[in-house]
């Protein structure tokens, strides 16, 4: 176990990397108010683990209102934490908080609860949460996750994915690195690219629209065509995949088999089985979104009958985020090549 003294030394260095307003260790020994409450929590979480309840909620209120950070005595913080500037953070009584996580000013993990147990959320290492974000209720922010600036979460993160908003919706994949880190306040935004890609898809359609017109044109004009053959099953299976390639994950803005949740489907006599999961399993939108799956399937030619199931399988990220030559985040889609095996498989 580390001694007193070599924990503070690793708190230092981890605001020497974490900070680069930071010029010394004695800056941040004497005017970070963000160390100093993390320290005197440490005192103050020894006092109520040995049932000196009182006595530790006394060192907590003083240090609130010394450095302006609120953390009750119950909650867990793990090593390497810093919290940046550090006013107006609040942590609850059952938080859990890993290592190598970043705090910013005004972070709020807060309970949406009155009962006695678990009501604070459970934050995973490698985090990064920005200013004045409020994480709520006893969920989990999974490892290396990153919270835009003012979001509300209220459902569970998964690890290495971007949230933004209110409520919070995920708006792409964490690339890593500590530089990435401190961009919390330029994350992209989940609605506008969702919008993009449906004004895309429309255009698409007027083309397509078009184009059915004008062979309907010539079909008039011409003679009787022959009569062509029944597709296959597994010709009529690549037609719905294709197919479900416009339907669009209302959380992502991404088409459901580039995202992954297309598991299989399977076309035998006309009927059509289509397996999928969900980003979240607590998707609010998972029966319209089953409904777009069937209707969208009962458009391709032969399919008559539709049965959408709903496996409970976690569902892993097998697309990225790159920049654009202005440095914004642009979401692509890798090739069969890149992406990584899923997680059942």
């Amino acid at each position: 176990m580390m001694s007193i003294i070599e924990r503070v030394r690793e708190d230092i260095r981890t605001g020497l990397q974490r900070d680069p307003a930071a010029r010394n260790g004695l800056e941040i020994v004497l005017m970070y108010p963000g160390m100093h409450a993390l320290w005197l929590h440490r005192l103050a979480h020894w006092l109520w683990r040995h049932g000196l309840k009182l006595i530790a909620r006394l060192v907590s209120y003083w240090s609130r209102a010394w450095t302006g950070v609120d953390i009750h005595p119950g909650a867990r913080i793990g090593r390497r934490v810093f919290i940046d500037h550090g006013m107006g953070v609040v942590i609850g009584e059952t938080a859990e908080v890993g290592n190598d996580v970043l705090l910013y000013q005004g972070v709020v993990l807060g309970g949406t609860s009155l009962e006695k147990g678990k009501r604070h959320p459970t934050v995973q290492d490698g985090v990064v949460i920005g200013a004045g974000a409020i994480v709520l209720g006893p969920i989990t922010v999974g490892a290396n996750a990153r919270i835009g600036a003012g979001s509300v979460v209220v459902k569970d993160v998964p690890a290495g994915a971007t949230v933004v908003g209110v409520p919070a919706r995920m708006a792409g994949r964490r690339d890593g690195g500590q530089d990435s880190a401190l961009d919390h306040g330029e994350l992209p935004d989940p609605v506008v690219r969702a919008l993009t890609r449906v004004i895309e898809r429309e255009a698409s359609l007027e083309s397509r629209l078009q184009q059915l017109e004008r062979l309907m044109v010539d079909i008039a004009r011409a003679p009787a065509a022959v009569a062509q053959p029944h597709p296959s099953d597994s010709e009529q299976e690549q037609a719905v995949m294709a197919a479900l390639r416009n339907v669009l994950d209302p959380e992502v803005g991404v088409n459901l088999v580039d995202l992954g949740l297309i598991r299989r489907v399977h076309v035998c006599g006309g009927e059509a089985r289509v397996d999928m999961v969900l980003t979240t399993p607590t998707c609010p939108l998972a029966g319209e979104l089953v409904e777009q799956v069937r209707l969208c399937v009962r458009q391709v030619p032969g399919i008559e009958r539709v049965q959408v199931t709903l496996l409970d399988e976690p569902w892993q990220w097998q697309w990225f985020v790159t920049r654009d030559e202005n440095g914004r985040e642009v979401p692509t889609v890798p090739t069969v090549d890149e992406r990584e095996p899923a997680a059942h498989q």
